[in-house]
């Protein structure tokens, strides 16, 4: 079975626990798109792993874990990661393997984004890791892929501070670079996880662009970048907060402000630990979006989601979601592409009691209050989506499975 996990709003959703725990039953893990400016965290008991461009399957045990065709990865970086890793007990070699049509980022691309982003109409608030330069080369068609390495025609086309800076890579990566495509037919009987980098959101595509990253964020990219065809997608699984955040510039429709919210922020961004895992940087915080998350789910053809943070809301009187905007004096449900409209978008809320109890020792969903139930049922009949796992803390074990998506329904 092939079942795809991706970020339903802007990333940091939880989706690095969510793979973590999935990957319980799966053989392998394939992160299908993104680079170093992708941040995961797993906690597992007291300690606490923080993964950018390794897949989130490679904590648990016996998994392989593979990079796959739509990354953008920098060796530095990765061998950076792997080392920390294995400082942390997890014994990855020959477990790691990477598409042979992955592209690398290199040393250069980090000045370029600089750079670039310095010159830009509308800055977007890039890591500056080179990610935006890499698929920009990749689409100029001037990229190098990590088989390149020991094509002689396209390394003797190299910069020589290029070739300088990969030749002592090419020994450590050649026992780690397949054909991925042959790598998946012979496993097709495997289960296989896809795990998707930030959020539709953010989607070249479909997201608010130009603030948007340079990959592929849609579950669609898990058949391009996973070395797959489409129907051979089983499952998609959505995974978004009881509230909304977003990292960098860009409309944010839903966002909380600060003079009416600040004590929200607070609770929020400290509770939720919503700092940027690869840069630190404070993350915006907002409602939960029922217009940009019906989107996503039809985007995707999502079958079920994920609901993550739930005990972020635990201490709430009430909690409040948004259910539309009103643009001009115009109540709107449907999410607008342009950037201007988003940008005057005023959020309608609706709001709910709050149970007002801790739900992290929870781990029946029938045993959660009525009012948080009822929270979750507005959410599955406004986006029209079931939602089939709650997560109600950072623990692996602190996740409600109401229906197991590796079941074929």
């Amino acid at each position: 079975m092939n079942l795809v996990v991706i970020g339903a709003q802007w990333g940091d959703e939880g989706k690095g626990k969510i793979v973590d725990y999935m990957a319980g039953n799966a053989e392998v893990v394939v992160r299908f798109s993104g680079g170093a400016n992708a941040g995961h965290t797993i906690v597992i008991g007291d300690t606490t792993y923080k993964l950018h461009l390794i897949p989130s399957g490679v904590i648990s045990e016996e998994k392989i874990a593979v990079l796959g065709t739509g990354m953008v990865i920098d060796p530095e970086a990765l061998f950076s990661e792997l080392k920390m890793i294995e400082s942390q007990g997890v014994d990855w070699k020959g477990r790691v393997l990477i598409s042979d049509r992955a592209h690398l980022v290199l040393p250069r691309y980090k000045k370029m984004d600089l750079d670039m982003e310095q010159n830009r109409r509308l800055p977007i608030g890039t890591t500056g890791r080179g990610i935006g330069i890499a698929y920009a080369e990749k689409a100029q068609r001037e990229g190098v892929r990590a088989g390149d390495l020991w094509d002689s025609r396209v390394w003797g086309s190299l910069l020589p501070e290029d070739r300088e800076f990969l030749e002592p890579f090419k020994k450590r990566l050649e026992g780690m670079v397949i054909n991925i495509s042959a790598f998946m037919a012979e496993r097709r009987l495997s289960n296989t996880l896809f795990e998707g980098a930030q959020g539709i959101l953010l989607d070249l595509d479909t997201g608010t662009y130009p603030f948007v990253s340079s990959g592929y964020s849609n579950a669609a990219g898990a058949a391009l970048g996973g070395g797959i065809g489409p129907r051979n997608l089983d499952k998609i699984l959505g995974v978004f907060k009881a509230y909304s955040t977003r990292v960098g510039n860009g409309p944010f429709p839903s966002e909380f402000a600060p003079e009416e919210h600040g004590g929200l922020i607070d609770l929020v961004r400290e509770t939720g630990r919503e700092y940027g895992v690869t840069t630190g940087r404070p993350r915006r915080c907002g409602y939960l979006d029922l217009v940009a998350l019906k989107y996503a789910c039809r985007t995707n053809s999502i079958d079920a989601l994920v609901l993550t943070h739930l005990d972020v809301y635990d201490t709430l009187p009430t909690v409040t979601l948004c259910t539309a905007y009103n643009i001009d004096g115009k109540e709107v449900r449907d999410f607008p592409s342009r950037i201007e409209d988003l940008e005057k978008a005023v959020p309608v809320t609706k709001a709910f009691p709050g149970w007002q109890q801790s739900l992290g020792a929870i781990k029946e969903y029938q045993a959660l209050p009525w009012e948080a139930r009822e929270y979750i049922r507005f959410i599955e009949e406004y986006t029209e989506t079931p939602v089939s796992i709650v997560s109600v803390g950072y623990e692996r074990t602190q996740t409600i499975l109401r229906e197991d998506p590796w079941i074929q329904s």
